[in-house]
């Protein structure tokens, strides 16, 4: 009896009558990601630093809150130790 493997299929979301959201998301930098996660069925964790930050119910949620906090991270790196201290 020979052994059957499935077939690699690339895009494989594009054959779905209702398409899922993807298996999750990592930064370009990959401080921060969204994981999606058993407890709920749709649910999104956000991980930042290795560390569980926040959850959500949807993808584009997830991805909102990862671009408006590293929006943020950007803001607080521009400014230097000494304008803060001042």
């Amino acid at each position: 009896m020979t052994k059957y493997q499935k077939p690699f299929v690339p895009y494989s979301g594009i054959l779905d009558p209702k398409p899922r959201d993807p298996d999750g998301y990592v930064s370009n930098d990959g401080t921060w990601a969204a994981v999606p996660y058993a407890e709920k069925q749709k649910g999104f964790v956000i991980i930042h630093n290795g560390n569980v930050i926040h959850d959500c119910n949807t993808y584009k949620q997830a991805i909102d809150y990862i671009s408006k906090k590293s929006k943020l991270d950007k803001k607080k790196k521009s400014i230097s130790s000494l304008e803060e201290f001042l």
